[in-house]
């Protein structure tokens, strides 16, 4: 809220003072009352209003000739209705009576100015002129929420660099300046105003590193104020002297090491415009709120400090980083070439076609032979009411892609974020096939219509367990739209999310599938009393040793590692059910089986038995499932039958993958080896109630 300051008046001389349009300036009558004077009266020029009010009661009158008591719960306060044309033209006279004096006369000489920053509070996409003393000082969530919304300045739009744009305190052309939000400071004063006062504008220290303002060269007039946002920054585009300095339309003048500036304006009539930028993502030591400030000063009298005279902010949340779930629709896959994909990647294709959406394929040359495209990064994007743009997060784990999301997709309107240690102490839960999103759920009364963010970790710590690391999951929390929640994955060899659960859309809704060793041994149990009890499950796999559907039944270990799978399946299950609002008619259950192997700390882990069909790929209705090479009935994989029998009536396709040799054999799957870019939610964040 603007704050002004409080009047002193001086009986039998004059005082001087500004009151700023918008406020409401307290007037010290009592401690300014001569001795022995019990009332006073007040008049005041046109345009001041003043207010007189007894506590108790807070009741206010407007004042005339009327003489009013003296007391201590008197409060006077008055308001200028109109900017001054001259310095001190608006005049308030205080009259002082006593029973045994004449009346005592303080005069007021007042110069009414208007200082206003306009925003785009109410998250239109446009700034508009913002009305004097309106609070904008605080940021609410939900439909009618007010606050200004800052993108990260992560994205590149200089080809000559390798860094973000907010690295740097240069403003390369239009396209940068579109990703910043506009402010725009309107000032009305008499000519000569700013000879004894200065304006400063400014951010607090502690928020120096997270934000930063750039001041546009041309001013305009209080008639420009309302245009659009992207009309203002047409007319900012230009291109980048030779050399890559910044050109000379705009000045850094907040920032890292730079938390105030003063601001050098003429008097009159006038309106400057400021761009302002997000340097960093909400975080643990980062809420997201941002306050830009302006404040008035007076420095008449050059011996003594400068006076503090008025105030006002404008409350800014950085917009957060968003994950897209299975559910939306997707617009481009990502797969690696290594030596031996040739024909996964043509099956890719094949269903990127069906999907309409694009295939980029990163090549065999840069891939360095990581295939673990879902791993090394997992794409989101940040939106504003002006803007949105995809932002990759890169995880810590810098394999063979480590390169992959800065050379290939960081650019124009394709954001960049990384969180966690970049050298040593990582493990394979901070690899992102460890991190997925619901669907938008409602558990209870609450509502999640962004989904919630899933990850892995140990189900108790020891000395072995392993959890992701905490600068990451610090960082899910903070962007506070989509809030997580932790399932039990410890148990597996590689430890993720993605090898026991997905997402899928339906007719109405989604649902959760889940892997399910109990579906598959009913689903063999069934093709034994049916007389298949010799059909071989991996039957044409070369150098792999096939099994018998009765083999499998009556392995005792296999059964007792499955039961113990099962087990740790149905603990993440409750916790989804509990955490997501989901109920069983809300999940299916994708028959898997899995066998037991001891990893590196001497642990036994689990690992899929057969491609592990619930790691897909999901793309709109297209499902591209890892191929289980199951045992063949009557000229069919009875697994793949099921699971079309399962996700068919859904108004699926399912497309069956082989990805045994590159993927499945490296304890991975078609889910493990792409990503996908997918649309943003059509419902805007600032819009739900955290």
């Amino acid at each position: 809220m603007a704050q002004g300051t409080v009047i002193h008046v001086a009986p039998e001389q004059p005082t001087y003072a500004v009151c700023v349009l918008g406020t409401e300036t307290q007037l010290d009558v009592c401690g300014s009352a001569p001795p022995g004077c019990t009332f006073f009266s007040i008049n005041a020029s046109p345009g001041v209003v003043v207010d007189v009010a007894h506590s108790p009661p807070a009741k206010k009158n407007p004042t005339g000739s009327s003489k009013w008591p003296l007391d201590p719960g008197l409060e006077v306060s008055l308001r200028m209705t109109a900017a001054s044309s001259s310095m001190g033209d608006r005049k308030v006279q205080i009259s002082y009576y006593g029973p045994q004096t004449n009346p005592v006369h303080a005069l007021l000489y007042l110069t009414g100015v208007e200082i206003t920053l306009s925003a785009d509070v109410t998250r239109t996409g446009k700034v508009k002129p913002t009305k004097a003393g309106k609070n904008q000082s605080t940021w609410t969530w939900g439909p009618r929420g007010q606050g200004a919304i800052l993108l990260v300045n992560c994205d590149r739009d200089n080809p000559h660099t390798s860094a973000m744009d907010c690295t740097d305190d240069q403003v390369l052309d239009g396209a940068d300046v579109q990703d910043m939000s506009l402010v725009t400071l309107s000032t009305r004063t008499p000519p000569d105003f700013f000879s004894k006062h200065q304006l400063v504008l400014h951010v607090a220290k502690s928020e120096m590193d997270k934000v930063r303002v750039f001041q546009a060269s041309h001013r305009r007039g209080s008639t420009d104020i309302g245009l659009a946002t992207n009309q203002v920054l047409a007319s900012a585009k230009a291109s980048p002297p030779p050399g890559g300095k910044q050109p000379s339309g705009y000045q850094a003048i907040l920032g890292p090491q730079q938390p105030s500036h003063l601001l050098e304006l003429p008097g009159g009539q006038h309106s400057t415009d400021f761009y302002v930028e997000g340097l960093t993502f909400p975080d643990a030591n980062f809420p997201g709120l941002i306050f830009l400030t302006i404040s008035l000063f007076c420095t008449d009298n050059p011996e003594l400090p400068k006076t503090l005279v008025f105030q006002d902010s404008v409350a800014f949340r950085v917009a957060p980083w968003i994950m897209t779930p299975n559910t939306q629709p997707p617009k481009e896959v990502y797969v690696c070439r290594i030596f031996d994909n040739e024909d996964f990647v043509k099956s890719l294709t094949t269903l990127t076609k069906k999907a309409r959406c694009k295939l980029t394929v990163y090549p065999l040359e840069e891939s360095m032979e990581d295939q673990w495209m879902q791993d090394e990064i997992e794409i989101g994007y940040t939106q504003a009411p002006h803007k949105a743009l995809p932002v990759v997060f890169d995880s810590p784990r810098n394999r063979g892609l480590k390169e992959f999301p800065i050379k290939c997709l960081l650019g124009p309107d394709f954001g960049y974020v990384t969180r966690g240690p970049q050298t040593g102490g990582v493990t394979d839960l901070d690899s992102f096939g460890n991190l997925e999103v619901s669907p938008p759920v409602t558990v209870g009364k609450k509502k999640y219509p962004l989904g919630r963010i899933l990850i892995g970790h140990s189900s108790y710590p020891s000395a072995k367990s392993q959890e992701m690391h905490q600068a990451l999951q610090d960082f899910l929390a903070a962007q506070q739209v989509q809030a997580p929640v932790k399932l039990y994955s410890d148990w597996l060899y590689v430890g993720h999310v993605d090898e026991f659960l997905s997402f899928v859309p339906a007719h109405k809704g989604f649902r959760l599938l889940l892997a399910s060793p109990r579906s598959c041994y009913k689903l063999f149990q069934e093709q034994l009393k049916e007389g298949h009890g010799e059909a071989l499950l991996f039957e044409g796999i070369k150098y792999k040793r096939q099994q018998k559907i009765k083999d499998i039944l009556s392995n005792k270990k296999l059964r007792e590692h499955n039961s113990y799978v099962e087990s740790c399946i149905d603990w993440n299950r409750e916790v989804l059910k509990r955490e997501l609002g989901l109920r069983e008619r809300d999940i299916v259950d994708i028959p898997q089986l899995f066998k037991l192997r001891t990893d590196f700390t001497g642990t036994p882990k689990a690992e899929a038995l057969f491609p592990n069909m619930v790691n897909m790929l999901v793309l709109g209705k297209y499902l591209g499932i890892p191929k289980p090479f199951g045992p063949i009935i009557n000229g069919r994989c009875c697994l793949e039958e099921k699971v079309r029998s399962l996700l068919e009536p859904l108004g699926l396709h399912c497309v069956f993958i082989d990805d045994f040799t590159p993927y499945h054999l490296q304890h991975g799957e078609v889910h493990c080896g792409t990503n996908v870019r997918r649309q943003p939610f059509s419902f805007k964040w600032w819009h739900m109630v955290p």
